[in-house]
């Protein structure tokens, strides 16, 4: 069975849980989740569920449905995914819960919130860099780092203070190889190598870590955001 949990402002408002192999999210009432608010639209998307995979179908909706931050039209979901329609996050989870309805509203409005407007323009700005990229995923310098751009691909990225390395790393208590990045099975994959908590991804100290659009990647002092691409180019 799937389980689907919908969030606004990071509290938990719907559970679904279903054996059905096409979910359809909107505002109509006859949805299998139903979204109250006038930013989304009547028959927003559907989720498609094989046993391979699961897949998110954005059905020409007016405000989008992003996965990740990105805006798309269809994606496979993985693990850790969040998706986001309106003002409302969701993720499939593997357990059960009791299923909970909200109520129908008439009427599409055009978001133009602020969170909205941001998610929009980045969406943009991401898709301007892959394409300067020729398709290939890029990591972007936020803070401290020590170059804008860093271009993925098939080939390993090393980070630290050592002149071998590809992005050299600040810091006094850096060493000369503290994190790499790695293609498997078309995702990029973040290992620490060097000092423990000196490699993190959203804040959090990891070990490895498959990276998803719009991750935080830290090492060191120095943050990067992760703009995922294709991993054949």
């Amino acid at each position: 069975m799937t389980e689907i949990v919908v969030r606004y402002e990071d509290k938990v408002i719907e559970r679904v849980v279903t054996e059905k192999k096409r979910i359809s999210i909107g505002r109509n009432s006859d949805n299998d989740v139903v979204l109250d608010n006038r930013g989304v639209s009547r028959k927003h998307a559907s989720i498609e569920i094989s046993p391979n995979n699961c897949v998110i179908i954005d059905n020409e909706s007016l405000n989008g449905t992003f996965v990740n931050n990105r805006r798309v039209e269809e994606e496979i979901l993985r693990d850790g995914d969040i998706i986001t329609i309106g003002k409302y996050t969701i993720t499939l989870r593997a357990h059960v819960e009791q299923e909970v309805k909200l109520s129908d509203l008439d009427g599409t409005m055009t978001l133009n919130t602020r969170k909205h407007r941001e998610q929009v323009a980045v969406d943009r700005r991401d898709r301007e860099v892959i394409a300067r990229s020729g398709g290939a995923a890029v990591l972007l310098g936020e803070k401290n780092a020590p170059t804008t751009e860093v271009k993925l691909g098939p080939a390993t990225v090393t980070f630290g203070k050592a002149e071998f390395v590809n992005v050299h790393i600040a810091g006094w208590f850096v060493p000369d190889l503290q994190a790499k990045i790695a293609l498997e099975d078309g995702q990029y994959i973040l290992s620490n190598v060097g000092h423990k908590n000196k490699t993190r991804v959203n804040g959090e100290p990891v070990d490895h870590a498959v990276l998803k659009n719009a991750d935080l990647v830290q090492i060191g002092r120095s943050v990067f955001r992760f703009v995922a691409g294709n991993p054949a180019s």
